[in-house]
């Protein structure tokens, strides 16, 4: 028992990166659709390049969806609206017809010419109401039957017939022009615009009613293809009837009613390959960036930000398909570039867009398309904490998505008609939302303690704190350090590291030296050396204690651990070297590890730029008459001394590119000693 809880901590570290994993694949797993997965890709137009085709089942051929809007848009106009006349309006009119005529036509001496006028009005009157007046008008043609209701009897008319305000006053004056009441022209006017009311409106209950039944009798299918049926045979084109044929077994397939035992071996199936892509990932984690596969946190991250992405990503698919480029998938690499690297960031984008493509439709386009945004992601964002480079790749991201778009849109339809406006929007949007980038980027350095570029730009202020603090305790070492930032920061910059990185890591590496500067050469303004009553082994330990002392500053003032690796490993392992021959000239009989740095030795390329760039800038200072020669030799020297010490033996970094470094420095320290070309005499 007391075996298995050693082993258990011992491995505690790989247990939870085992569980991580488990329940990383599980949670995919869950969000996947369990339905079969057609095996076959149908691409519209190209020839069919697999065995010939046989239907594996008796299954109907649905319409394409513009049959069925065809077919939809038929029953619309073909549907007979219902409208209503209101009786009781009409009666109201003609029950007080007498009533305004005589208010508006007092004009009659002879009682058989009124009785004349009056019946003319009411022959008006009645052509007015026997189809009625429109309370509004609708976008029908005038030709377009409908159902006018009138006392529970249901009349088929145009509509036409019906009156509107307009076809109302037409008619009116129509009637009275054409009589011999001419001259009572506006008395009549007047008599029915008193009277006259609108009647009829339409029964949108009824009218809906009816235009649903018709709906719900149209057929999705036309036609059906029964078992063992050739669907196509090697090399036809995929077009027309045979591929809407292939549609529909795809969508047949993928609906089924699977049974139990068919349902766990898909997931079966779907935890394999998902394992799979996952285990890539940590492999290459553990192969090429190891520091990152030793830290549960950032492991977690990673896996954290790849199942964020599929499950939006899945959500949006089961809400609505179309939206599926909405999502910017392009934020995965871009964050994962500001905390580590490109290759990790391009790496794990790939991983995902490989799960993805379980999900989405038309799953090669959708890989294509989001692979390619991936790869613009990673080359043209250099500097993620500029905002401008930021919009400018969005503008990229955004432009390639489009351009690809267009691309396939041709290979499918022969042409460039019919580009939907709204798949463009789409990128538009899905390109503007990966701005939230930055606000996501700081979400993520307060969750999980993590450290980015833009971080690193406000560490690099020196007037925070810290560095404020350094510059008065401290004033000889502060300007050193910015000596030492600037060389670095050149250096990275020639060999392609990460030049902010550098050069905050060079402006705190010596942060611990101001708990007694007066040790330090660089800090001692008068003649008076504090080492010069000190044992050499005392004056080393001190010398070698402002290494310690420096993490312990950093912590109390929650430096990132990125920025404690350069204190921790900017003298590696190496001697202090004055102190160590000192002792020597007094007892031959001494342990060298008494006058070593603790270490660790740098294990980047930019930890190992700032090692190279501290014992450079700082050993410069002993130069009595700096020469050019004597520069190239003196830097030569002390980065070859290094060098044969095992030094960089950690640092993934290359002889060239310690070459290019030494070049950066000598051309550096030139320029400070303003050092001109001896002409001869």
């Amino acid at each position: 028992m007391k075996n298995f809880i050693n082993n258990f901590y011992k491995n505690q570290s790989l247990i939870y990166k085992a569980f991580l994993f488990v329940t990383t694949v599980i949670l995919i797993v869950y969000l996947f659709p369990k339905g079969g997965v057609f095996k076959y890709e149908i691409i519209k137009g190209k020839p069919w390049q697999y065995e010939n085709l046989y239907a594996p089942f008796d299954f109907a051929i649905t319409k394409t969806n513009e049959e069925i809007e065809d077919e939809k848009e038929r029953i619309i106009n073909s549907v007979l609206p219902y409208f209503e006349f209101d009786v009781q309006i009409s009666n109201q009119a003609k029950y007080g017809y007498e009533k305004a005529f005589a208010e508006n036509l007092n004009v009659f001496d002879d009682a058989e010419i009124e009785i004349a006028a009056k019946k003319f009005g009411n022959d008006v009157l009645n052509e007015i109401y026997k189809y009625g007046v429109l309370i509004e008008e609708y976008a029908y043609n005038g030709d377009k039957m409908l159902f006018l209701s009138k006392k529970n009897k249901a009349e088929k008319i145009q509509y036409k017939k019906i009156l509107t305000p307009k076809s109302l006053t037409q008619l009116i004056e129509n009637r009275i022009d054409n009589s011999e009441y001419k001259d009572l022209r506006n008395g009549f006017i007047a008599l029915f615009y008193d009277i006259v009311k609108p009647n009829v409106s339409l029964n949108k209950k009824l009218t809906e009613s009816a235009l649903n039944a018709e709906l719900n009798k149209l057929l999705i299918t036309r036609g059906s293809v029964t078992k063992g049926s050739r669907i196509i045979a090697k090399g036809e084109v995929v077009e027309g009837n045979k591929l809407q044929t292939l549609v529909s077994l795809k969508t047949e397939y993928e609906s089924q009613v699977w049974s139990e035992k068919n349902y766990y071996w898909i997931v079966f199936g779907y935890g394999m390959l998902v394992s799979l892509a996952l285990l890539m990932l940590l492999l290459f984690i553990r192969k090429y960036r190891n520091d990152i596969f030793e830290n549960n946190t950032k492991v977690t991250f990673i896996l954290f930000n790849l199942l964020i992405m599929i499950m939006i990503t899945t959500f949006v698919v089961k809400f609505k398909t179309a939206y599926v480029y909405i999502i910017p998938l392009c934020i995965l690499p871009l964050i994962l570039k500001a905390f580590f690297d490109s290759r990790l960031g391009l790496f794990t984008h790939v991983v995902t867009v490989l799960i993805l493509g379980f999900v989405v439709p038309n799953s090669y386009e959708y890989m294509f398309l989001q692979i390619i945004a991936g790869i613009v992601t990673i080359l043209t964002i250099s500097e993620s904490y500029k905002r401008a480079n930021l919009f400018i790749s969005v503008g990229q991201i955004t432009f390639i998505y489009i351009i690809a778009y267009i691309a396939f849109h041709i290979i499918h339809e022969g042409n460039i008609e019919n580009i939907e406006l709204f798949t463009i929007g789409l990128f538009v949007l899905g390109g503007l939302a990966t701005l939230i980038v930055h606000p996501l980027i700081y979400a993520y350095e307060k969750i999980f303690g993590l450290v980015s570029d833009v971080s690193l730009l406000e560490l690099s202020d020196t007037n925070s704190r810290l560095l404020k603090e350094l510059s008065e305790r401290a004033p000889g070492t502060f300007h050193h350090s910015l000596n030492v930032a600037n060389i670095a920061e050149a250096a990275a910059n020639e060999i392609g590291a990460n030049a902010m990185l550098v050069r905050v890591g060079a402006l705190y590496h010596d942060i611990g030296k101001m708990t007694n500067p007066t040790y330090y050469t660089e800090n001692q303004s008068t003649s008076v050396n504090p080492h010069d009553v000190l044992s050499p082994r005392e004056s080393a330990q001190i010398i070698i204690g402002h290494v310690i002392k420096g993490i312990e500053l950093a912590k109390k003032y929650k430096l990132p651990d990125r920025v404690i690796d350069f204190i921790r490993t900017h003298h590696g392992t190496s001697t202090v070297y004055y102190f160590y021959m000192k002792e020597k000239e007094i007892n031959d009989h001494i342990d060298s590890k008494d006058f070593q740095y603790p270490g660790p030795k740098p294990f980047s390329k930019e930890t190992a730029i700032l090692m190279m760039s501290d014992s450079v800038e700082a050993a410069s200072k002993s130069l009595k008459n700096p020469t050019s020669t004597l520069i190239d030799s003196f830097v030569e020297k002390i980065i070859n001394k290094q060098m044969d010490e095992g030094q960089f033996l950690n640092a993934d970094i290359t002889f060239k590119e310690i070459q290019q470094i030494k070049k950066i420095f000598k051309r550096k320290l030139t320029n400070i000693y303003h050092l001109r070309i001896e002409y001869p005499e």
